[in-house]
């Protein structure tokens, strides 16, 4: 039966119709889930199952190959043990919820900026599957920005001076401005990358912002006005009428397209409640090497 999505905002992000994604491995699911990705940018698939081996195998059927490594990396081991599975959680390596005081944490707490995953290397990020194992009994959400949307809002001569401007990303500097400190071996891990501002999506060509906290600097731009022009894009970019608020629910596989959209998450009291879900990010290469169906 043909997946269908329920737009849940204005502009963006499709609630699918029921499917069990971890036994999804025909070419026509596929590439329904690739065209609603095209569509709305953040699809919302409720009651996954997965386990952690499966949602990778997903993540590569979909999309792909797999982004190995997340900025923390530099300075600590997942406690997963995969590198191409992100932790999101508020958990130590014990299980047990992380101190006030766990550099982890503190490094972890840069995701409530708004960001775009693994911009900071080459190849970013493309699509972010994000599967939620353990909910907290409050709030804690995670916010999406439709960045095509806030292109297609700017003025006409905004959009002619952003064209061919390249900014460098780097996770280093989104955690400085949080007072996170590296050393001078954890910052040569952290190069970061440099990308364009305004991109192309592929298949649907539209045009879209590519924002992030990881910004330092607009190439061949001073820095101070580089980075007032990278604050007013954040600005214009993250108004209401360009964001959808996700409230999790267990099972929840959240997939949303990085070339798209900036996210957030949204706080919650993490020395009380555990929370913990599961990322896998793609890489955004030009012909990705899909799983044969069937696989």
């Amino acid at each position: 039966m043909a997946l269908t999505f329920r737009k849940l905002h204005p502009h963006f992000v499709g609630e699918s119709s029921p499917v069990e994604l971890r036994k999804a491995h025909d070419e026509e699911t596929l590439a329904q889930i690739r065209a609603g990705m095209d569509e709305f940018a953040v699809l919302v698939f409720h009651d996954q199952a997965f386990s952690d081996a499966e949602q990778l195998a997903f993540g590569q059927r979909l999309d792909g190959r797999l982004h190995q490594g997340t900025g923390s990396r530099a300075f600590t081991k997942s406690r997963l043990d995969n590198e191409a599975l992100s932790d999101i959680s508020n958990l130590a390596a014990n299980g047990e919820i992380m101190k006030a005081d766990d550099r982890r944490r503190h490094y972890t707490l840069g995701n409530r900026l708004w960001h775009t995953d693994a911009s900071f290397v080459n190849p970013p990020g493309r699509y972010s599957m994000l599967h939620a194992r353990v909910v907290p009994p409050v709030p804690a959400d995670t916010e999406f920005a439709d960045m095509r949307a806030a292109y297609d809002a700017l003025p006409a001569d905004m959009k002619a001076q952003l064209e061919g401007l390249r900014a460098h990303h780097s996770v280093a500097y989104s955690r400085h401005v949080l007072g996170f400190e590296f050393s001078a071996e954890e910052q040569e891990k952290l190069k970061g990358a440099i990308h364009p501002l305004v991109r192309t999506i592929p298949r649907s060509l539209r045009r879209s912002l590519y924002l992030a906290s990881h910004q330092s600097r607009i190439i061949d731009w001073p820095i101070p006005e580089g980075r007032l022009l990278l604050r007013d894009l954040m600005e214009h970019a993250t108004q209401p009428e360009f964001v959808y608020r996700h409230a999790w629910r267990v099972g929840d596989l959240v997939i949303w397209d990085n070339r798209a959209t900036m996210h957030r998450a949204r706080p919650f009291d993490d020395a009380k409640y555990r929370r913990e879900l599961r990322r896998v990010t793609t890489l955004d290469i030009e012909q990705p090497a899909l799983a044969a169906a069937g696989s």
